[in-house]
């Protein structure tokens, strides 16, 4: 038996019908625990269209495969999680659907790649069986023709001999094998929507490019609009039309893939720039790491969370320790106080020569 998780008003509803496939409204997610309230996720927007692209970066801690468990309904399982905010995918709302209709839809409507095929198959059961369980809740049908939907997606991710292979099980396939079988059982019911949470981790560079190649390729075979969860600025470069940065739970700053990385303007994007290694550029000795480490969610800073890791903290008027920015924008959005024009600046003449 599930334990529905409690759904909290927080400030005032939005009840406006959504304009996008996937619309994100004020996202809250937080964990009861023994040392206070987690606040994972704290007032996160965004939108998404069809047959597009969003990347959401930020270190580890920062909100980002919590944001995507909760539009997928899988912190529904914890009596210590409490959600609240909007998600409407397709024009219905998930955070108040009841549980049933929300598992109708993960895996036919919306589906996940996750980070860790391994751990995320059973080891127990063959990779076809896995994948024909996925389709079968959703399709019905005898077992002989969904294995052969198993033995098809299995050949359209790249997997060779598909016939022989279907049986095998999970520890039987490499790292770039398994992800591959973790991508077909997320596509074998043409999800509208995928969320990849850091598909290309512990993968050496050459899988890691087919991988991403592949995900490219089936999101133009299927239509689908996909969010991509990474740390690495190199994957969301490749793929994003569209990049959130988050920080603390929060975004920090959200635009245009070209403009996030031409012409970002939050002081955390560029440490995350500057830490990045480059191939276009003359190699420096070191690269630039963000000092300090993450907040924690329990307690986070008065004011910008950002400002304990921030040079530029001191330029607003010490507003930065005070006072939460708002993420202000429409096309290009950003949370920070110091003016628009002195962040250009300061990207221009600072930041820019030495990323």
């Amino acid at each position: 038996m599930t334990t529905s998780v409690p759904v909290t008003e927080i400030g005032p509803a939005d009840i406006s019908p959504p304009k996008s496939f996937l619309e994100v409204r004020d996202l809250r997610v937080q964990f009861a625990t023994d040392d206070g309230i987690v606040k994972s996720v704290d007032g996160v927007s965004f939108a998404l269209e069809r047959g597009k692209t969003l990347g959401i970066v930020g270190e580890s801690g920062s909100g980002k495969s919590v944001t995507s468990l909760a539009i997928l309904g899988l912190h529904r399982t914890r009596s210590n999680a409490t959600v609240g905010g909007e998600i409407w995918l397709d024009g219905e709302e998930l955070v108040k659907a009841d549980n049933e209709r929300v598992r109708r839809l993960r895996g036919r409507k919306m589906s996940m790649i996750f980070q860790d095929p391994l751990s995320a198959m059973h080891p127990y059961y063959t990779i076809g069986q896995q994948i024909v369980e996925a389709y079968r809740i959703h399709h019905g049908g005898s077992k002989k023709a969904a294995k052969q939907r198993a033995i098809d997606m299995l050949a359209r991710v790249g997997i060779p001999q598909p016939t022989r292979r279907v049986d095998d099980y999970p520890h039987q396939f490499s790292g770039g094998m398994r992800q591959r079988a973790m991508i077909a059982m997320a596509l074998v019911n043409n999800p509208e929507l995928l969320i990849a949470d850091e598909p290309t981790t512990a993968l050496d560079v050459t899988v890691q490019a087919q991988i991403l190649d592949l995900i490219r390729d089936l999101q133009e075979e299927f239509g689908s609009a996909v969010i991509m969860i990474t740390h690495d600025l190199g994957v969301v470069a490749e793929l994003a039309d569209d990049i959130l940065v988050m920080y603390g739970g929060k975004a920090v700053e959200r635009g245009p893939a070209e403009t996030v990385f031409r012409t970002p303007e939050h002081p955390y994007t560029w440490g995350l720039l500057g830490s990045m290694p480059r191939l276009d550029r003359e190699v420096r000795d070191r690269l630039n790491p963000i000092k300090g480490t993450p907040p924690s969610l329990i307690n986070l800073p008065s004011g910008c969370s950002f400002h304990p890791r921030c040079p530029y903290a001191g330029r607003n008027g010490d507003r930065s320790f005070t006072e939460r920015p708002e993420l202000v924008g429409s096309t290009h959005a950003v949370a920070c106080h110091m003016p628009a024009e002195l962040r250009r600046e300061i990207f221009t003449q600072e930041v820019s020569p030495n990323l």
